[in-house]
C-alpha cells in the first residue's frame, strides 16, 4: 500500500490551549492517506453496520440524506502532529444511525472503500461524539478528505476518522485495524498523546 502526504505548513505560534500536547496548528488541510483515492460515486455509495447476529442495517446515499443532518464546529487532531482548530462539518449522527442496531459488543472494526480499516471502541462513536460527515466547510467533502463520505470521530487522532467509509462490523474485542497493525496505539486520544504502542 503506497502512502499520500501533502499540505501540511505548520506555523509556529503562541500556545494555544485547545492544542493538544505536541500539536501545531495550521491554516490548511493536509492530505495524508494510505494509498490512492477511490472513485466513490454517490449513486453506488452504501453504509452498512454488521452486528454479531449477522444483521445488517444499511443506507444508501438517498436514505442518508433524509435522516437528520447535524452541523458540528470541532478542532481535529492529526497523529502527524497538526492540528486545525474550529472546523466545520456536516453529517448524520452515529447515534441516529444505531438506533435500531441491536449489539451486546463493544468494539467497532470501520471499514473504507479502498480496503483501509481502523478500529474505534463503540463507546467513542455515540452520546454526541462521531458523525459519518459529507461536507467540510460548507462544501461537498472533497474525494482527497474522504469524500463522498467519511468517518468523523474528533476526539481521537484523525486516522480514526475514516476516509471514504462503507461500514462498521461489530466485534466482540478491540481487535486494531490498519495503522494499529503497524505500531499505532489502539484508541489514539490526542490529549493522552496516545500516537504508537
Amino acid at each position: 500500500m503506497s502512502f499520500i502526504t501533502r499540505g501540511f505548513s505548520g506555523r509556529s505560534r503562541e500556545r494555544d490551549d485547545r492544542l493538544p500536547p505536541g500539536q501545531t496548528l495550521v491554516g490548511d488541510f493536509p492530505v495524508l492517506s494510505a494509498g490512492p483515492t477511490p472513485e466513490v460515486d454517490t449513486a453506488e455509495w452504501e453504509f452498512t453496520i454488521r452486528t454479531e447476529s449477522g444483521a445488517q442495517h444499511s443506507w444508501n446515499w438517498d436514505q442518508l440524506m433524509a435522516l437528520p443532518i447535524e452541523d458540528v464546529t470541532t478542532d481535529i487532531h492529526c497523529v502527524t502532529h497538526w492540528s486545525k482548530l474550529g472546523t466545520g462539518w456536516r453529517g448524520v449522527a452515529l447515534d441516529t444511525l444505531f438506533e435500531d442496531v441491536d449489539t451486546d459488543y463493544a468494539f467497532t472494526m470501520a471499514h473504507s472503500y479502498g480496503g483501509y480499516t481502523t478500529n474505534v471502541p463503540l463507546e467513542d462513536l455515540l452520546d454526541g461524539k462521531a458523525w459519518i460527515a459529507f461536507e467540510f466547510d460548507g462544501e461537498p467533502l472533497d474525494p482527497e478528505h474522504g469524500g463522498p463520505a467519511r468517518l468523523l470521530v474528533p476526539h481521537l487522532y484523525f486516522w480514526k476518522s475514516a476516509k471514504w467509509v462503507r461500514g462498521l462490523e461489530m466485534m466482540e474485542d478491540d481487535e486494531p485495524g490498519f495503522w494499529e497493525q503497524n505500531g499505532y496505539h489502539l484508541r489514539g486520544d490526542p490529549w493522552k498523546e496516545e500516537r504508537y504502542w
